[in-house]
């Protein structure tokens, strides 16, 4: 295991050439592999494959010297497909081990590292006894379902000194990192306004169907783990379990940590003092979804507001963008998303700061992924592009915008004592309640 976490010289070689290897087809890689020395493998297990985390896999099995090991997931039909397609991403299935509970996973000594794509109610514990089993975790975003599970995961990451990257995988794209630095070079001038917005034409929540018992093969206790026990509904499971409270936070949690990070980013990465939110369900009032398709939400800063602007079922959002975030300063306007960026100048500021529009030119999450594990093998967690202390951050940000939603309140934020002036608030709210026997440990 030690040796495995120690990197050669020939594979830190490696990894500085990953940025040219990850056009080359899997087969590339492997031939590549087959040079990497046994002690530089690193060995993977991922935990919930239906969606983000296969994608995940794949983009992890591009870097040299990372091997799958084992998959987990409640839905053994889920196992089975994924199982069946390891063949074409030219894997050895019968090297790879199947888990139905990720804490037989967790036991297998010769896991190295875990990639978690599970619904993001289990983001948490499956982070904190990751790393209580001496795994390095590359955990989905948001990283918490509630304020308190961010501080927590921090704490754990903390206490047992693991590597913990946060699915945020904008941070590791190139042009959103030019732009960020092109907003702190002051040309833009006073920014007074940040705008994030994510209007989804394709996304709607599913209809309403009545409740049935499980499909066959799915472990649907585990699925809930510490989530209110209900019947099954199939409008509340798998992609669906974004719309609904006990499992996630709706649009504002699912592409807001993308986005609001980095409204953030650009303004030195604050923490508000004020949330206030509005809106509901007014698209679509007869589908099976909780979390709001329409919301609009204001942060206050010391210099600054942030607006918040999400709808389901539109794709037309501010400046004819389906999403994004725009500095709005007195001398220009930059607009960001995850195809490029360009820079309007103020008409009657008379400065030239006029940018055409930079498109995007690289894979973030294959960056994502070469970075992550370039910092599994040289241990300097410094390196990390989102780093679960930058993830729990925006992600308590979204859980605010969340909170004053749901409570009707505009709330002020206490930053010493990291929650809100209101107890009653903190006490509704601050942690996602647990249930069936599942408690969030004490780091």
């Amino acid at each position: 295991m030690l040796n495995r976490r120690n990197f050669l010289n020939y594979a830190a070689t490696a990894v500085g050439t990953t940025a040219i290897l990850s056009a080359l087809d899997n087969p590339a890689y492997a031939l590549f592999n087959n040079t990497i020395g046994a002690n530089s493998q690193i060995n993977i297990g991922v935990i919930g494959i239906k969606g983000m985390g296969w994608s995940d896999l794949k983009a992890a099995l591009k870097v040299p010297g990372v091997n799958l090991i084992a998959l987990c997931d409640s839905d053994a039909n889920v196992l089975d497909e994924r199982m069946a397609e390891l063949k074409s991403m030219n894997v050895d299935a019968a090297k790879v081990k199947r888990y139905k509970d990720y804490r037989a996973l967790l036991d297998n000594k010769d896991v190295d590292a875990v990639i978690i794509g599970t619904p993001d109610h289990w983001h948490a514990l499956m982070m904190i006894h990751a790393v209580q089993a001496g795994k390095d975790v590359y955990v989905e975003k948001p990283v918490g379902n509630s304020i308190i599970e961010c501080s927590t995961m921090v704490k754990a990451q903390e206490k047992y000194n693991k590597v913990v990257q946060a699915g945020q995988w904008q941070r590791s794209q190139q042009h959103f990192k030019d732009a960020v630095d092109f907003v702190k070079s002051g040309q833009l001038g006073n920014i007074r306004t940040v705008k994030v917005w994510c209007y989804q034409g394709w996304m709607k929540p599913a209809p309403i169907v009545a409740d049935t018992l499980p499909p066959a093969g799915v472990d649907y206790a585990m699925w809930l783990g510490p989530a209110n026990k209900r019947a099954f509904n199939a409008s509340r499971y798998h992609f669906n379990f974004r719309w609904f409270w006990d499992y996630a936070g709706g649009l504002m949690t699912d592409w807001g940590v993308h986005l609001l990070d980095y409204g953030l980013l650009g303004m030195n990465s604050p923490v508000p003092k004020t949330i206030s939110a509005l809106g509901g369900r007014f698209a679509y009032p007869d589908l099976y979804e909780e979390t709001p398709d329409t919301l609009t939400t204001l942060y206050e800063f010391d210099k600054f507001n942030m607006v918040w602007d999400s709808a389901m079922g539109i794709d037309n959002g501010s400046y004819n963008r389906n999403h994004g975030i725009a500095y709005i300063g007195n001398n220009g306007t930059l607009i960001l998303n995850r195809d490029g960026w360009e820079v309007i100048e103020e008409k009657i500021s008379g400065n030239k700061v006029s940018k055409p529009f930079v498109k995007s030119s690289d894979n973030g999450l294959d960056n994502h992924m070469v970075n992550f594990f370039s910092v599994v093998r040289s241990r300097k967690k410094e390196e990390l592009n989102c780093s679960i202390q930058d993830a729990a951050h925006v992600a308590t940000v979204a859980q605010m915008g969340n909170i004053a939603f749901r409570s009707g309140q505009k709330l002020s934020w206490d930053n010493a004592k990291h929650e809100f002036t209101d107890q009653q608030i903190n006490d509704k709210y601050l942690l996602a309640p647990y249930h069936n026997g599942y408690s969030l440990p004490k780091v």
